[in-house]
């Protein structure tokens, strides 16, 4: 294959990493760029096309027309930007070792001044139900039980805004809530939290032997 001359442009492309390299200028200086990024055995160069003059020019416009088309080469990148921020410094990081296990996880928890999240419980949640306005049935049309379902939006508003807590296991909706949500029996406050569920209105919770529900943001909002 005969060696390209003059103005070429070379060019790759990487769909999977999302690359695009083009490199334009004279055909040495393109290719000397192309192997220092050891690009060679992919991607194509091209010769780019020149414009055409006319042959009546004077000697003067002959002059002026060969300054003009002359190609202005790449310039290689300079020193790096000033606004990079200051150079990495990892003397600065403080270096904590400690044996494998050795972490106590309460004290850098309560050290970082935050708390463990408090497991509700059962009495107080009913106390705080017992408190509560009467809420207003949900108003859905796919709801089979729009008081029970109302109690059992406001319990879990209650758990999650007083305790930071994401899930109650079905044996606590039943203790805490049962009697406000029909007294279902538990199968069938299990196929109704099930039907809930599959409806967007709850998550389900796996942990161990247990089944935890948890309420969905857009339905504790009212917008399910």
């Amino acid at each position: 294959m005969a060696r390209l001359r003059g103005v070429v442009r070379y060019r790759f492309k990487d769909e999977d990493g999302d690359l695009n390299v083009v490199i334009e200028g004279d055909a040495d200086w393109v290719e000397s760029k192309v192997q220092q990024l050891g690009l060679s055995d992919v991607g194509f160069t091209m010769p780019i096309g020149t414009a055409t003059f006319a042959s009546n020019l004077s000697d003067v416009s002959k002059e002026k027309a060969k300054k003009n088309s002359r190609k202005v080469e790449l310039e290689p990148l300079g020193d790096k930007p000033q606004d990079m921020g200051p150079t990495p410094d990892p003397s600065s990081i403080p270096v904590v070792r400690r044996p494998i296990g050795e972490l106590n996880i309460e004290e850098a928890i309560a050290q970082a001044g935050l708390t463990r999240p408090e497991r509700p419980d059962p009495i107080d949640l009913m106390d705080m139900l017992e408190e509560a306005d009467e809420p207003r049935p949900v108003q859905s049309s796919i709801s089979v039980d729009p008081m029970g379902e109302a109690w059992l939006r406001l319990l879990m508003e209650i758990v999650v805004r007083e305790y930071g807590s994401t899930a109650l296991a079905t044996e606590v909706i039943e203790e805490v809530a049962g009697s406000k949500m029909g007294n279902k029996s538990r199968l069938e406050l299990d196929v109704w939290l099930d039907s809930l569920f599959k409806q967007g209105k709850l998550v389900k919770v796996h942990g161990g032997d247990a089944v935890g529900w948890g309420p969905s943001p857009r339905w504790l909002q009212g917008k399910i």
